[in-house]
């Protein structure tokens, strides 16, 4: 879960023009909206929807492991926490 967090940050902190530092990042799982994450940068709130998710990884993923992953590779689950799995295809 903290990498994903990571990925959302440094995705949203470049996309906002901020320090990753400056983000916030809470993570959730409904039944019917699915995975979201709620961002917050200088006081304002965002919500992002699984596929903003799946970009954070996919760039995150390249950006610290120089590993190209794809939308299909990756599978977000939720049990105690929640957790990506990286097919390697």
């Amino acid at each position: 879960m903290d990498e994903i967090i990571n990925a959302v940050c440094l995705n949203t902190a470049d996309r906002k023009g901020v320090p990753p530092s400056e983000v916030e990042v809470q993570l959730a799982w409904d039944e019917n909206l699915g995975f979201t994450a709620e961002v917050w940068v200088q006081g304002r709130s965002q919500y992002l929807v699984e596929a903003n998710l799946l970009e954070a990884i996919e760039q995150y993923m390249f950006r610290e492991y120089n590993r190209r992953v794809f939308r299909s590779q990756i599978t977000l689950d939720v049990e105690d926490e929640i957790w990506a799995d990286i097919a390697d295809h």
